[in-house]
């Protein structure tokens, strides 16, 4: 299993900035020092093109983050002040997710030890999302024809908004998502499915709605499934208002992989969000992520199903090391 990284591309934060930047450093230490995955099968990422983010996002927002031209308003509805250093990490964010979907068709399983930025809009940013990795990897696998048909299945406990409205009229792409149904984004946007939870759901509930929804996103008949993992309905998080512990979200993971596998089709995991007071909690189920993503490559054996081309002569992976259902 191939997984990629970019938290050596570093935000400059404001002193005391509520978003756990060093979740990313703590996350990788603990894959390479348990012994998850050998260092061979960690890569740095490639910068995403700006002819791919334009895939999904506006030519205008891309040129605004790109130059510097986003307004302060803009600024504070992401949550970031801007920086040559915001958008070089925001591509490389991008750019974990295209390469772990490659890696994922060629091997099953792969991992984005960042990404998740499902806020983001095609031409606005918000709730710590500049670009949309999930949106930008699924329509690039898509008009670059390695697949016709993908899922995406958001488990962070905020809606996945940015994407069901990027993805809300296109039929090559199902989303789902399962989230807080009185949290953040206090509007929703429509998935294709969607299952709003109650504040306090716990592991044998969560469990049961996760269950119920794998059969539909599975029943499309997917070629490839982004898992948007987020580590916020844990119990300990101070903005997820959730009661999942620690062993419930390896055991939510195991289920996603596990299904995936049962069907044969290949997952391309990203962290999404995760507030606890205590990073290294954080970094602990996000590993957890990985630890299951590694064990189900182990077990998927045999080819991966043979996807639909014609495959772009640079689908190999960069080996540099470092509720409503609609349709």
């Amino acid at each position: 299993m191939q997984a990629f990284y970019c938290d050596h591309f570093v935000l400059p934060l404001p002193e005391g900035h509520r978003f756990p930047m060093d979740k990313y450093a703590r996350l990788r230490a603990r894959v390479v020092d348990n012994g998850i995955l050998p260092l061979e099968q960690l890569h740095e990422p490639h910068a995403a093109p700006w002819t791919d983010l334009m895939r999904v996002h506006t030519p205008d927002y891309v040129a605004r983050v790109r130059d510097g031209g986003l307004t302060r308003e803009e600024q504070r509805r992401i949550g970031f002040p801007w920086s040559v250093q915001m958008v070089e990490r925001s591509r490389r964010s991008v750019g974990g997710t295209i390469d772990a979907a490659r890696a994922a068709l060629q091997d099953g399983v792969s991992a984005n030890l960042a990404g998740g930025t499902h806020h983001a809009f095609r031409d606005r940013g918000e709730g710590y999302c500049i670009f949309n990795d999930v949106a930008v990897a699924a329509t690039t696998m898509i008009e670059t024809g390695r697949v016709r048909q993908v899922a995406v299945i958001d488990l962070d406990v905020h809606q996945g908004n940015g994407t069901a409205a990027i993805f809300e009229h296109d039929p090559r792409v199902f989303t789902c998502s399962l989230h807080g149904a009185a949290n953040f984004p206090f509007h929703k946007e429509r998935s294709d499915l969607d299952v709003p939870l109650p504040d306090g759901t716990g592991d044998g509930e969560y469990m049961a709605h996760l269950a119920a929804a794998l059969d539909v996103v599975l029943a499309i008949g997917p070629d490839l499934v982004f898992y948007v993992a987020g580590a916020d309905p844990y119990e300990g998080d101070r903005l997820g208002r959730m009661r999942l512990t620690e062993m419930g979200l390896r055991q939510r993971d195991a289920i996603v992989f596990g299904r995936c596998r049962a069907e044969r089709v290949p997952v391309a995991v990203t962290m999404a969000g995760g507030y606890a007071p205590d990073v290294d909690a954080i970094a602990r189920i996000h590993a957890g992520t990985i630890e299951e993503a590694a064990q189900s490559a182990q077990r998927w054996g045999g080819a991966i199903p043979c996807r639909p081309g014609p495959w772009p002569s640079d689908a190999s992976v960069p080996r540099q090391s470092a509720a409503g259902h609609r349709r």
